[in-house]
Order: C-alpha cells, then sequence, then structure tokens
C-alpha cells in the first residue's frame, strides 16, 4: 500500500541544482498529503525569489511521484515557507519597501480570465457563508452569467458537499490546468477536491497562501475569449493569511460580508469591513443570515440570534445592506444534500450589487 515514504524515495531522485543534493535531503519537502483513491499533495519549500525559475523541479517532482504503482492525481505546490524563517534582515527591509501602507504588497495583480471577482467573507465561522456564497453563484448562473466557484477555505472547504460534487478528481487538460467540476454551468474547484476528506490539512500560513494561489492560477476557469463573467470566491473565515493573499495578489472587484444578527458575530464581521476597505477592495455590502425562524408547524417566528442587527452595522459602517436570509429546515436539508436550494428574493438584491460593483 503507498505511504509516504513511497513518496520520498521517489522524490530523492529530484535534485535542487543550486544545492545539488535531492530536495528531500534538502528538507525542501513538507505536507505531504496521501488520499483514499492514490491522490498525492505535498509541498515544496523554496526561497521566493527561486520559485519562478523552479517551475521545471516542481513538475519533475510531480512526474516522479505520478510513476509510482497506486498513484493517481499528483499536485506539488511550491512555497515560500522556509525563506519565509530564515530571510536576512536587509532582504526584510527590502520587501517592506515593496509593501504599502497597509502591508500589501505592490505586485502586480495575477491575471485571470475573469470578468469579476467576488469574495464573500466572515469575520468568523459558522455563520452561513459557504451556503451564501453557493446560494449566490447558482443565482448569477441561472441570470445566464458564466460563473466558478473557488472554494478558497483550505482547512474546512465545504463547496464539494454543498454542490453535490464530493468525490470529484479534476484532471488536467492539454494546457496543464486542472480541470474544474461542473454543476448547473457553475465552475466549481476547491482543495477538497484534492485530498481525503478524512484528513485535516496541518498547514501553517505560507503553505495556505501558496495553494490559494494555485488555485487561482492553475484552474481552467476560461480563457480570453470565453471568461467566466464572475468568479465568486468562498473565503475562509476571519482576516488572516488568505484574505491578505487574495488583496496582494488578485484582483478582487469586491467583498459580500455574510454575519448573524448577534453581536458577537457582528463584532467580527465589521473587523472583515475594515480589513477589505484597508487594502481597497470595495464592499458590496453586509447580508444578514440567520435572520429570524419561522416555526413549520404553528408558523410562530422567533428571532433566535436577534434581528437587524446587521442591518444597523452596515447604517453604522456605510455600506450597503443586501438583505436578510432565514433560518430554515428546507435550506438545512437541501445544502446538506447538495441540492439547489432558494434564498429568497434577497440574493437579486446581491446579484444586482454584483452587476453594479
Amino acid at each position: 500500500m503507498l505511504d509516504r515514504k513511497d513518496i520520498l524515495a521517489a522524490l530523492k531522485n529530484v535534485e535542487d541544482p543550486e544545492q545539488g543534493i535531492d530536495i528531500v535531503s534538502a528538507g525542501m519537502v513538507s505536507g505531504v498529503q496521501i488520499g483514499a483513491d492514490g491522490q498525492v499533495l505535498f509541498m515544496i519549500e523554496v526561497d521566493p525569489q527561486r520559485g519562478p525559475v523552479l517551475e521545471p523541479l516542481r513538475q519533475q517532482a510531480e512526474q516522479v511521484v505520478a510513476a509510482l504503482e497506486g498513484v493517481g492525481k499528483v499536485t506539488a505546490v511550491l512555497t515560500a515557507e522556509r525563506a519565509a524563517e530564515k530571510m536576512p534582515e536587509e532582504k526584510f527591509a527590502a520587501n517592506d519597501r515593496a509593501m504599502d501602507p497597509h502591508g500589501v504588497a505592490k505586485n502586480p495583480p495575477l491575471q485571470l480570465p475573469v470578468k469579476k471577482i467576488i469574495a464573500v467573507a466572515s469575520g468568523k465561522g459558522g455563520v452561513g457563508k459557504s451556503t451564501v456564497a453557493a446560494g449566490l453563484a447558482r443565482v448569477l448562473a441561472a441570470q445566464g452569467l458564466k460563473v466558478g466557484l473557488l472554494d478558497a477555505d483550505i482547512y474546512g472547504p465545504s463547496q464539494p458537499k454543498l454542490m453535490g460534487v464530493e468525490g470529484y478528481k479534476p484532471a488536467l487538460d492539454a494546457d496543464k490546468q486542472l480541470i474544474p467540476a461542473q454543476v448547473n454551468g457553475i465552475k466549481v474547484m476547491s482543495i477538497g477536491f484534492m485530498v481525503d476528506a478524512g484528513k485535516a490539512l496541518v498547514w501553517r500560513g505560507p503553505m495556505v497562501q501558496s495553494a490559494l494561489y494555485q488555485l487561482f492560477r492553475d484552474v481552467a476557469w476560461g480563457s480570453e475569449d470565453t471568461p467566466l463573467d464572475v468568479l465568486i470566491v468562498d473565503m475562509p473565515p476571519g482576516t488572516g493569511d488568505a484574505q491578505l493573499t487574495l488583496a496582494q495578489k488578485v484582483p478582487v472587484d469586491g467583498a459580500v460580508i455574510v454575519s448573524t444578527p448577534q453581536d458577537l458575530a457582528l463584532a467580527d464581521a465589521r473587523k472583515g469591513v475594515e480589513m477589505f476597505q484597508a487594502v481597497g477592495v470595495p464592499i458590496l455590502g453586509i447580508v444578514e443570515n440567520m435572520s429570524t425562524h419561522i416555526c413549520s408547524a404553528c408558523g410562530h417566528e422567533e428571532h433566535i440570534f436577534g434581528h437587524g442587527g446587521a442591518r444597523k452595522e452596515a447604517e453604522k459602517l456605510g455600506v450597503p445592506f443586501l438583505g436578510e436570509i432565514p433560518l430554515s429546515a428546507d435550506i438545512r436539508k437541501k445544502a446538506d444534500a447538495g441540492e439547489v436550494f432558494d434564498l429568497g428574493d434577497e440574493f437579486m438584491g446581491m446579484f444586482a450589487a454584483i452587476q453594479s460593483g
């Protein structure tokens, strides 16, 4: 049975041209993951300045692992983790000069065959961000737009389940790009397609940033002649590495912030709004999820998490309020089953915001 030792043994045949030793002995290989069907994912830690010239090394590493018996799809990700830890002080200073006052790199943004990129984010987990992202993608596709959905929640990918494509394994097209799943005309990509669903990804920040960047860059979203109209990005909760990577390297056109009416969630949502504003990403608006619950037996309406808090917060912050979504057993059941669910007329307001944003 294929195990980590087999992967490392194969990678000993790949030499780092600068050091003159194999990449395993050089300590460059980390984060080896083996899926149940032979899918293999691993990191190659490099100096960021060498990243572009080491693409042939990354490809060679994938090839030697792919040659092993029992291996399916292989994904090697270049990451600058070790280099960041060991970067000399003078290089830190040089790096600082390439940042804006908010700490965002001034590098040219990644060019993608996409007309608009919309981030769906939240300040904390458990507020229904992924459900909103999936519902929004479906509404936009129903309006005739060419839509992509990128699950950027590296640690907790939900879109394979929400979109009903669990178990999908992306192949490569003729241009060596990953082919996304297709659901009702929506192109869907997630790190969850490439790792065993039962395994946790134990990655530190730089690994996450590198993997996220490659999910944007190395996926067949479209072409110059047939670009996507909109790419919806389901962000991980919080205001950390993934959001900053997005701001640094991807031309995000706007962000939708999801919150419940609860004060605790609103405090975190406020941080999310401020973070995106600080890095120059427009806020398209705030959505209040789980705004109310209507008993299916008696029709009684109850505000379990409070009500109207997100609307008030939007007014305070001077950003649009996009609408309310109720706490619904029907939405929960259909989302769990990967079926199309209706989030109501409020999503048409989000559609209009994206069209004009």
